[in-house]
């Protein structure tokens, strides 16, 4: 099959909620042509207000709803026509030989007439597209770009501007085997350019991102890939030698094997996550980086079904959450979040963190994070659970984030997506039981 016509399915399946975009590319890994695919698909997300509204101004009337899969074709064929170096011609026969596919014989002339309108009247297009609202201009949903904006009212334009952006490469060099100098310097041996990132001491950008079996070390668990923003956890939580250390949300496990490469002393580091599925990619990053960690298949939110009584040093808590401060490395977000999934991940994060500070020992911390930009999320879950347990032995306090990156919350601190080398959007929340 055409692969037009396998991302205007993928893009429809995804667009009725029926799994991400990582889960619907997966058959197609194999694929000769899995690239232009992935950069199709991707690229419609990124761009899907834009497109949207492109598509509209060249039907006459909207496609049934039942032609979902012929309106992402359409969609395909505009975001490569504006964005990718094929030959219009190319793209133009190829996508109506793909609408054969699709079982829609009846749409060949109506998608040759479409996409020939948008050549010829391209500059007029354009001219309508910069009158039309920011909601469309910078790609996001309408509550969506309402909530950032509320949220940040002096950054929201900018955190939109680079959820589009392409996201950068960030690597983790593991200090137990090799220090960020030395792992540069191999990297450059080999042609791969790179930088040091600005906030973790053990984070590197790549210039172009590179396969894996490409980066020279990683086989070897030397490095990882790793959002720098992820990578400021281990210092944060601060564990000492001999700590007993819980990861309760822990696939795929990069934290987890950052916690052991900071604190190799540690008397036990347990992984938690309720995907067993999930729990195998614990076990491969752990396997790949020589390290050892105790692993279960269990829902953190319920103790009594894994919890063996003897409490924690530190625990790290990464909350589901709406991931609306990885939309550059995941635009189906755009596509995928409602407005009402949001209630439902602070519901679910303050439950999570009700349960583990009775794991937690007297004086041990809790470092909550999410990658979320908003305020529901982050902040306004801390003061409820503050809130909650202030009038209770075991009392949470927020302990002050002193580091010289990020905003200043009113607890805690948010990192808002980054540029070309930066991190992901990111909160950190550090409390210490009463």
């Amino acid at each position: 099959m055409e692969i037009r016509a396998i991302a205007a399915r993928v893009l429809a399946r995804l667009a009725d909620h029926r799994g991400s975009l990582g889960e619907n590319l997966q058959p197609h890994r194999q694929s000769p042509e899995y690239g232009l695919l992935q950069e199709i698909c991707y690229g419609v997300c990124r761009h899907h207000e834009t497109l949207v509204f492109l598509l509209g101004q060249l039907l006459d009337r909207q496609l049934r709803e039942r032609d979902s899969d012929l309106k992402y074709l359409l969609l395909s064929a505009l975001y490569q026509l504006r964005e990718l170096a094929v030959p219009d011609y190319a793209v133009i026969d190829l996508t109506v030989t793909a609408a054969g596919q699709l079982r829609k014989q009846w749409s060949k002339p109506l998608v040759n007439a479409v996409l020939r309108n948008y050549q010829r009247g391209r500059a007029d297009l354009d001219e309508r597209l910069a009158q039309q609202p920011e909601v469309i201009l910078l790609d996001h949903p309408a509550w969506l770009t309402d909530a950032i904006r509320a949220d940040w009212p002096e950054d929201w334009q900018s955190i939109l501007k680079r959820n589009n952006f392409r996201p950068p490469m960030s690597l983790r060099v593991n200090r137990l085997k090799s220090s960020r100098e030395e792992a540069m310097r191999a990297l450059r041996r080999d042609g791969l350019d790179c930088e040091p990132g600005e906030l973790a001491q053990s984070s590197v950008y790549l210039e172009k991102p590179r396969p894996v079996s490409e980066i020279p070390g990683f086989a070897d668990g030397l490095l990882s890939v790793q959002d720098e923003a992820s990578q400021l956890v281990p210092e944060l939580l601060g564990p000492e030698p001999g700590a007993r250390l819980l990861d309760a949300c822990a696939a795929p496990g990069g934290k987890t094997c950052h916690l052991l490469e900071f604190q190799p002393e540690a008397d036990l580091c347990l992984a938690l996550d309720r995907n067993a599925n999930r729990i195998e990619m614990i076990r491969e990053n752990l396997s790949r980086l020589g390290l050892d960690a105790g692993i279960a298949v269990a829902d953190a939110a319920d103790p009594d079904a894994w919890w063996d009584g003897n409490g924690f040093d530190r625990i790290l808590l990464d909350a589901p959450c709406s991931a609306t401060g990885v939309i550059r490395r995941h635009p189906d977000i755009k596509l995928l979040l409602r407005e009402s999934d949001v209630a439902g991940h602070c519901d679910a994060q303050f439950r999570l963190l009700k349960a583990l500070w009775q794991c937690l020992k007297p004086g041990g911390r809790l470092l909550y994070t999410t990658c979320s930009v908003l305020r529901r999320e982050n902040e306004e879950v801390v003061c409820r659970f503050l809130a909650e347990t202030r009038e209770t032995k075991t009392h949470a306090k927020t302990v002050p984030i002193t580091a010289d990156w990020g905003i200043e919350c009113g607890h805690g601190k948010q990192l808002l997506p980054g540029g070309a080398n930066g991190p992901d959007g990111f909160y950190f929340c550090l409390l210490e039981k009463g």
